[in-house]
């Protein structure tokens, strides 16, 4: 075998950039032309690099850099088949005719905007009431960004709310602490950490369903206790918090201490879900039908259908919202009151979010989503079907009303007919999934993680990640199951997945390991010697590859 040397492709690049390439003569590469004949002809296509991190000092035509960035971005992934991530990638026609006529407008402008606005009033109260908002309560509420913002909000009025009661006690109020499960998103625990609450991150376990363990709650909580941060669908296998065995415990709590502990659902995927399914919440009550839940939170661009940019956040009463954090603003010609953390946004996802409201109505929702339930069943039984995989998620197994024996191989994957979401397990539309046991004890040279990475080859983007802290030896892979999800394109899901795990299991020389070390597409960054450059050392082992997967604390890659 012939030594090969390594090639620098930056310094090559950068020698052939330099190069006076000539043919009989002729010289071929000229800098600096210009031509308008196509977007290919200018000194931004072969004939010069593209500033990248400087300000270029002449300008391009603007088809040239329209093309060029476009050719770049061909090397993201498909929307579509990333399976990886819950928010939405698909609207109606006429929804993203609706917010391309509306991208100019401001949120921030009421004045401006008061039809917006109009429709913006009019999606709190739709929302409320869909979450059980009481006609005796005064509901209150906001669009945000997103669900991270709206769960800063929902954590801030508790913490607000919490200092005014302790100092109205003549009390100590420095020590503020807040309880959430180990399967928390990362906004979580942004909260705590931006707003100097101690975070009481509390562990699961496969007893709990990966999910937080009311009997930890009980023994966590105290009079510092600003709230209990409860989920509505969990980020890593989908299934639904207990509330109002939560709600219990505190209510228990508050009686024998007199202590009062409230609850802020985040609801960033379960809130457009478990209102529409027959399934609900599996039974129990989650939402303001529960007294001790003052806040609720949901991600419009999630299960709310609409594009990336909006999100949800309702409390039962504006009692909860306590009136210093709200500001009136003179501004623009007219009075306006905020309680947000960003100031300008984009309106058109509200207008969006509203079309979708009217134009789906309660009916349109439910079909939506029980058909999301149904394809992600039909994948988890597919799944389970094959020997190899097992699933951690839980929302096709059926409940104990309905459990009963089904006949034949095609009843036990495509279910009987006439069933609903209400006669399984209640959750997200998500399929966690891992090789089982046996599977490894037979194939101990192949790793889960090659499934994922042979998945990513055919334009699929399933993840592979450890399950939270104290369950992080196990590995899964996640599929969430978007609207978009259709059955035809299910069928090439499933039918790729056991193809690729059948190379794997037929190829015993597959060594992925090199595809584990290869920066991202369109990723130009040095990886070796990212210290000497400048980096931070966290930086640098980021860069370098040898950061950590999973932090101390919360998974920081699931969303």
């Amino acid at each position: 075998m012939s030594l090969a040397r390594h090639i620098n492709p930056e310094e090559l690049v950068e020698r052939l950039h330099d190069a006076h390439l000539t043919e009989d003569g002729l010289q071929l590469r000229q800098k600096m032309t210009t031509s308008h004949l196509t977007p290919y002809s200018t000194k931004y296509a072969s004939e010069a690099e593209v500033s990248k991190y400087e300000l270029p000092k002449e300008g391009a035509p603007a088809d040239s850099v329209y093309q060029l960035i476009r050719d770049e971005l061909d090397l993201d992934g498909k929307p579509n088949l990333n399976l990886a991530s819950f928010v939405g990638t698909y609207m109606e026609p006429n929804a993203t005719q609706l917010m391309t006529e509306n991208l100019s407008k401001n949120l921030a402008d009421n004045d401006e905007y008061p039809a917006m606005m109009t429709l913006h009033e009019r999606c709190v109260s739709i929302i409320a009431h869909l979450w059980g908002a009481k006609k005796t309560e005064h509901a209150v509420g906001s669009a945000t960004t997103g669900s991270s913002e709206a769960i800063h909000l929902g954590g801030l009025a508790m913490k607000r709310r919490w200092q005014e009661a302790r100092k109205a006690k003549g009390l100590d109020a420095s020590k503020p602490n807040i309880i959430m499960g180990a399967n928390a998103q990362v906004a979580l625990e942004k909260f705590a950490r931006y707003f100097d609450v101690e975070a009481r991150i509390l562990p699961v376990s496969k007893e709990s369903k990966y999910r937080l363990d009311p009997e930890l709650v009980r023994k966590n909580i105290d009079e510092n206790t600003i709230g209990v941060f409860v989920i509505m669908g969990s980020t890593y296998t989908g299934h639904y918090e207990p509330v109002e065995e939560i709600s219990k415990i505190l209510d228990e709590y508050q009686e024998e201490t007199g202590v009062d502990i409230p609850i802020h659902v985040d609801a960033a995927s379960g809130g457009f879900v478990a209102p529409f399914t027959h399934a609900q919440a599996g039974g129990p009550k989650w939402n303001f039908e529960l007294d001790r839940v003052k806040s609720i939170n949901t991600s419009g661009h999630k299960y709310g259908l609409v594009y990336a940019g909006v999100g949800w956040i309702i409390w039962r009463d504006e009692s909860y919202l306590p009136q210093h954090l709200v500001f009136e603003l003179h501004y623009l010609g007219g009075t306006e009151k905020s309680f947000t953390l960003n100031f300008s946004r984009p309106g058109a996802q509200i207008i969006v979010q509203y079309y979708n409201l009217i134009h789906l109505g309660f009916n349109g929702y439910r079909e939506i989503m029980e058909n999301c339930l149904c394809n992600a069943r039909l994948l988890s039984k597919s799944l389970e079907a094959t020997g190899w995989y097992t699933c951690v998620s839980d929302i096709h197994r059926r409940t104990g009303a309905s459990s009963g024996v089904i006949s034949g191989a095609k009843q036990a994957v495509l279910g009987q007919e006439g069933e609903t979401s209400a006669d399984y397990v209640a959750g997200l539309p998500v399929v966690s999934f891992r090789l089982t046991d046996e599977f490894h004890e037979k194939f101990p040279h192949i790793k889960q993680e090659s499934v994922s990475l042979l998945m990513r080859a055919r334009q699929w983007i399933i993840p592979n990640y450890a399950l939270p802290p104290h369950e992080d030896k196990i590995e899964i892979l996640r599929v969430v199951i978007r609207e978009s999800m259709s059955l035809d394109l299910l069928d090439r899901l499933i039918s790729d997945l056991v193809n690729v795990t059948e190379t794997l299991i037929d190829e015993d020389h597959v060594d992925l390991s090199i595809l584990q070390k290869q920066k991202p597409a369109g990723d130009s960054r040095p990886r070796k010697h990212a210290k000497k450059a400048g980096f931070s050392e966290e930086s640098a082992q980021v860069l370098e590859g040898k950061a950590a997967r999973l932090a101390d604390g919360i998974h920081r890659s699931v969303c």
